[in-house]
């Protein structure tokens, strides 16, 4: 669902002037902080899930191809993202957006430094840099801290908008995004 929301979050902000801050964290240690599990991974809400994702991709017209072993790995991804940041804040949301592109419309699996540094190299980013520097210590230690901002903020799922402490969460909670950034709230 993250994935599918990515096609539509910038716009939402740009529509209402307000900024969009990516803020990608480890959804399996909030799981584990919250005692849940992947949707996906569920009995009876999986498959149910499973078919919901398509349907909201065919209706969005955007291809969905999920990777072998959804739900993956995402560190080296979510590293990534906040190691371009530092270099480069704009080119760190192409890089998620491609990111997701390469898992959910070409199901390829990206768990590893290697997989992302070639999904990085297609959008123009040194891949020998960007996989350099998904291992210093700053940025494992950003995403840590990421990760842990997200549970104190009461995150639990992905995709999750915090609009000026409103949360909401879900690529169909949307609609409620722009709903209330239209009328200030309810």
């Amino acid at each position: 669902y993250g994935y599918l929301a990515s096609y539509r979050i910038d716009a939402i902000g740009e529509e209402f002037g307000r900024a969009v801050l990516w803020r990608p964290y480890l959804l399996g240690v909030v799981f584990k902080s919250s005692g849940q599990s992947p949707l996906v991974s569920q009995p009876m809400r999986g498959p149910y899930h499973l078919k919901d994702m398509q349907r909201t991709a065919r209706r969005m017209r955007v291809p969905l191809v999920l990777p072998e072993g959804f739900p993956m790995a995402t560190i080296a991804a979510a590293r990534a993202f906040y190691w371009m940041e530092e270099q480069d804040p704009r080119r760190a949301k192409d890089l998620a957006k491609a990111l997701y592109r390469a898992a959910f419309a070409q199901g390829r699996n990206i768990p590893t430094a290697e997989t992302v540094a070639e999904v990085g190299k297609e959008v123009g980013i040194d891949p020998a840099a960007l996989q350099a520097g998904i291992g210093t210590p700053a940025v494992k230690e950003r995403v840590k801290a990421e990760t842990d901002t997200a549970i104190a903020q009461g995150v639990f799922g992905s995709p999750f908008f915090l609009i000026d402490g409103e949360p909401f969460w879900g690529n169909d909670r949307l609609d409620d995004v722009r709903e209330w950034l239209k009328t200030g709230g309810w």
